[in-house]
């Protein structure tokens, strides 16, 4: 048990940098709920509609985040060894990439987005407006690809500031753009202050004007404070960068960012499976979504704890050290997933019946709830396994752990059982839950061999 408990003054330093990253989660997804809630209201196609937009989005946020976590891996061992040079320049690389990512995402919802949200349109036994979902749906992407510019950019920014230590500027950054978020959804959807209610727009156009708010804090927060970021001396005085640093940081993020890409669009592709049930399926899993949300922000903040901390153990060469961090924070993670999942049990059988859809998918998203909590330290401890291997830079191990099992044993066989039988949407949700236990399996045998832990500094 000491070798997974860690002392006080351990606890102290992990939560000092895990803590305001849950309250930037916690809030970002509270707001995410109330917003979920908000267009609930309105009725069942806008929320579907809303949501499988949101699940595509999810497939361009994830390759972003791959992209700046891919050279951050490098950044945060950079500033390990008060490498303030290679900082700078590994945040540069980001800009680049994140803008390239940006610019082929949007091309591709620009010319595709009919039939991308058509591939979670079924008819199922509970109907639904099908054509109405649609038109919903491509009303509320035209409007949220506008916002595509400023996410790029503040993710480059804040994974920087985070990798660095500083924490709290993308918290407050994020705090700012939600609340405004909120108040202006409320406005514009419903349509209050005398302004016409605008539905799925309204949502739209809230979140647009919250995201260049958002990255204007953290770009502006960032020039100003030169003192405490000394790696924005002269960031953007040119572009020059080494041809040998720019293919090592080009290794590094494109398996990352091609493996959130793929895990993400292969989560996208498993629920247009759970689709093939219906539409009210794709309500009741956008509310079972919404809450475990709130709920899987504990451990997911221990994911980007371990990519710092332990990041910066090894960029000093503290490998020993590195490697008994993880194990502590992995602990951790797995003990608020049981917490958070006895606290998201409670709400299973209120949350649902705030929305202002059918008996079916109340029911259905309490019981779709009451499975996934089941799971959650399972996910626990997968998200901060991944992130340790990832730590050390090997980042093609966690492509094949990632988004190859996705692809080659999870998408399968959930396709195989939503196409080739007719087993309950409620069973195969647990069974594509439970095949998960094959990756912790492989997840374990890769960390244990302790392959990762090393710097990756020394040749850069």
């Amino acid at each position: 048990m000491k070798k997974i408990i860690g002392t006080k003054e351990f606890y102290k330093g992990v939560l000092a940098i895990a803590f305001p990253i849950m309250i930037q989660n916690g809030i970002s997804n509270f707001v995410n709920l109330l917003d979920n809630i908000m267009i609930g209201r309105i009725g069942t196609e806008q929320m579907s509609g809303v949501s499988i937009v949101n699940q595509l989005l999810f497939v361009f946020i994830l390759c972003m985040f791959g992209t700046v976590s891919g050279a951050g891996i490098l950044g945060a061992q950079y500033y390990g060894q008060k490498n303030m040079t290679g900082v700078r320049d590994v945040l540069r690389i980001k800009v680049v990439l994140a803008v390239i990512a940006m610019l082929i995402a949007g091309s591709i919802f620009v010319l595709f987005d009919k039939e991308l949200i058509s591939f979670y349109l079924h008819e199922g036994s509970d109907g639904g407006d099908l054509l109405a979902t649609l038109a919903y749906g491509r009303e509320y992407l035209k409007i949220m690809l506008i916002g595509l510019p400023p996410l790029a950019i503040e993710m480059s920014y804040s994974s920087t500031l985070r990798e660095s230590g500083e924490t709290k500027v993308p918290m407050r950054a994020s705090v700012i753009a939600v609340f405004i978020n909120l108040v202006l959804n409320y406005i514009l959807i419903f349509g209050k202050l005398g302004l016409p209610a605008l539905g799925v727009a309204g949502a739209a156009i809230a979140t647009v004007i919250s995201r260049y708010i958002q990255v204007a804090y953290v770009v502006i927060w960032a020039h100003r404070h030169i003192e405490k970021n000394p790696y924005m001396e002269g960031v953007y005085r040119h572009f020059h960068i080494s041809w040998d640093l720019f293919v090592k940081v080009f290794l590094l993020a494109l398996p990352l960012m091609l493996n959130e890409t793929l895990w993400s669009a292969g989560t996208a592709a498993l629920n247009t499976c759970y689709s093939y049930r219906g539409l009210a399926v794709v309500a009741a899993l956008n509310i079972q979504s919404t809450i475990y949300n709130i709920f899987n922000i504990m451990f997911i903040a221990m994911g980007d704890a371990i990519a710092i901390i332990v990041g910066q153990e090894l960029g000093a060469g503290k490998i020993k050290e590195a490697k008994d961090t993880s194990k502590k924070i992995i602990a951790m993670s797995v003990f608020f997933a049981f917490v958070g999942g006895v606290l998201m049990l409670c709400l299973s059988g209120v949350f649902p019946r705030v929305y202002n859809t059918t008996d079916q998918v109340r029911d259905l998203a309490g019981t779709l709830i009451r499975i996934i909590v089941c799971f959650m330290p399972i996910h626990a401890f997968l998200h901060t396994l991944y992130f340790s291997i990832r730590s050390g830079g090997k980042t093609f191990i966690t492509f094949l752990f990632d988004s190859v099992y996705l692809w080659v044993i999870a998408f399968p066989f959930a396709y195989f059982l939503s196409h080739y039988t007719q087993i309950d949407i409620r069973l195969m949700f647990i069974y594509c839950q439970a095949i998960d236990l094959i990756k912790v399996a492989i997840g374990f045998f890769i960390y244990r061999s302790g392959i990762w832990a090393r710097n990756i500094t020394e040749t850069a």
